[in-house]
Parts: structure tokens; sequence; C-alpha cells
């Protein structure tokens, strides 16, 4: 039997009788490249057991505003804060806490699949035999290919694993770039449940999409237009979400 997820972090803290919910959350964030002006005053609260959804067009900054919060790349201004404390900067935390899966496959190719678990697992044996059992990596079906290379595997195995990878530290953030580009509609399906339990495990989701199926998992969502977050309905048609890209 596959236990619940162990994510760090992801209850409430109870201080003095007054429940404080912990989050992650983007404040005043803005981002150029040369004059390019990509992201102008982001804002965003991720609260534990949701899963965000940011849908834009190509180029409008999602990959760099998913990378800001990530703790990849320092934004020019503004801040990125856990629990009301900022954290950029701070490697430690982001490693400990937030998770992420960029679209570029972040594995080492010419390693097997368990040297890549190990790398990540920091050499913790114990801990990654007990995930393989129980965790992540056996939710994500990691287990059956742990002998072979990187190389030799299929897109879909690839994502499994750069996401059993991430999570290797228990991160109650998990960050998505694109997770179920050129996937087959099997493994969309399987990482679509993995997002589904791991949210219900208390985690929290912020992933970028163009497929409606994908989002469907969202419980809010946001189109970044104009360098700005505006947040907007779920579950909308394909249609709305096109119009809402353009608008």
């Amino acid at each position: 039997m596959l236990k619940l997820l162990e994510i760090r972090g992801s209850r409430d803290i109870d201080s003095g009788g007054k429940g404080m919910r912990r989050m992650l959350t983007a404040e005043g964030i803005y981002k150029r490249y040369g004059r390019q002006e990509i992201l102008k005053g982001v804002d965003l609260e991720i609260l534990p057991g949701t899963c965000t959804g940011i849908i834009g067009g190509n180029g409008c900054g999602k990959t760099t505003l998913l990378s800001v919060l990530a703790g990849v790349m320092r934004a020019d201004k503004g801040r990125i804060c856990l629990d009301g404390k900022k954290i950029q900067g701070n490697s430690r935390t982001y490693g400990d806490r937030v998770a992420y899966v960029p679209q570029e496959n972040p594995l080492m190719e010419e390693l097997t699949v368990k040297d890549n678990l190990l790398l990540w697992y920091k050499g913790n044996k114990k801990a990654m035999k007990e995930d393989l059992e129980s965790g992540a990596p056996a939710l994500l079906g990691v287990g059956p290919m742990l002998k072979l290379t990187a190389d030799k595997l299929s897109g879909g195995m690839k994502k499994r694993l750069s996401i059993a990878c991430a999570l290797a530290g228990h991160g109650s953030y998990l960050i998505l770039d694109e997770p179920g580009a050129a996937l087959d509609m099997e493994c969309k399906a399987d990482i679509r449940r993995y997002l589904k339990t791991y949210v219900s495990s208390g985690g929290a989701v912020v992933l970028t999409s163009h497929e409606t199926a994908e989002l469907s998992v969202c419980t809010q969502m946001y189109v970044l237009r104009g360098g700005k977050l505006e947040e907007i309905g779920i579950h909308l048609p394909e249609q709305e979400l096109i119009r809402l890209m353009k608008k």
C-alpha cells in the first residue's frame, strides 16, 4: 500500500490560538531582459492544498515567473516570501521547501535512473528506498526503470523521473513548467492523478500549461498578460481561455 505523501510543512501553524496559514508569496515582482520588461509588478499567493494554473501567450513571461518563484532566477525588484519571511537568495530554504521541474530535462543522461535519484537524495539511500516503496517515486512508477540509463527513457518516463527527483526533499511547493508537453495521453493522465494526490496531501502546485485537461486539476487560475497576473475562473472552455490570453 502506498502511504499518503509526506509533505514538508504542509500543516497550518497554530500560534497563541490563532491559526497562521503557510503560504508562498510573490510580491511586486519585476523582471526585464535588456530593455524589454517581462514582469511588471506580479503579486501571487500560493496556499497549501491548492493547484494554481497560469496561462498566457508564448513569450509572455510564464517561464520567467516560475523561475523566479522557484529561486532559479532573481527578480529585479520585489520579493519571494515563505510564511511572511523573505527567502529569495536562501538556497537551503528553497531546496527544502520548493521543488521545481522545468520544461528542459534536468537529468544526467549518462547515469542510471537510480544514480539520478541518488544525486537528488544526496546519497541518502535509506530515504530513497522508502520513497521508492511508498513515496513520490512509487506513485510515479519510477521503480521498474532503476537500472536504465536516463538516455534510454521515453519523454514521459523522463518527466516522471524529473518530478520524483525534484521531490526528493519532500518539498511542500511543486512548480511545473508545461508538465504534459509532448507526452502521450496515458502519461499525462498519470501525472494529473499524481498532482491530485500531492495536493490532497497538503502540497501546493503551480503550473503553466496550454492544455485544458491539465488545467482541470487547478483550484485557481491566472492569466499572465502585459507583465501582470489577472485571476480568472476555473474550468473555463478552451475558446474562453484563448480570448482571455488575447484580451
